[in-house]
């Protein structure tokens, strides 16, 4: 049995989440996913758009997820300690260094192997995209309502 781990905010869910997750699946037999708690998504993206549980529970529903979980707050470790993945699957944009991560985690006593995806080429790959996207159409709407 290969569990996989993959992480994400997971804001408003698109065809990028899924993509990363469908090709984390396929890293191994279980997918656990962890998702972003409020506080850290404050922290290093934005106000969250959907509380924690809900994300967390949206995650879950999807059929290529086994498990979703929220994470903890202050050091990320803890929850891979936890979880014991034999596989990390990270977003082919998250920010991490796949040799640095493996480094900081084989410091910790955790041998887990660090895989990065591909990028996903929907165009509505990505929540800021998405937003943008409602906000320029917003615009064109109520431009329109003016001269009607």
């Amino acid at each position: 049995m290969v569990r996989v781990m993959a992480s994400g905010v997971f804001d408003i869910l698109h065809p990028g989440h899924l993509h990363y997750l469908e090709q984390a699946k396929r890293m191994g037999d279980e997918l656990v996913v962890v998702v972003a708690c409020d506080d850290t998504v404050r922290r290093l993206k934005h106000e969250p758009v959907t509380p924690q549980e809900m994300r967390r529970r949206m995650v879950e529903s999807l059929r290529v997820v086994d498990r979703a979980l929220i994470g903890h707050q202050g050091d990320m470790f803890e929850i891979v300690k936890e979880i014991r993945p034999d596989i990390i699957a990270l977003g082919y944009d998250q920010e991490f260094n796949e040799e640095d991560l493996r480094s900081k985690l084989l410091e910790r006593g955790l041998d887990v192997d660090v895989r990065r995806v591909n990028e996903c080429s929907d165009d509505l790959n990505g929540t800021r995209k998405i937003i943008h996207r409602i906000i320029e159409e917003h615009g064109r709407s109520n431009e329109k309502d003016r001269y009607c």
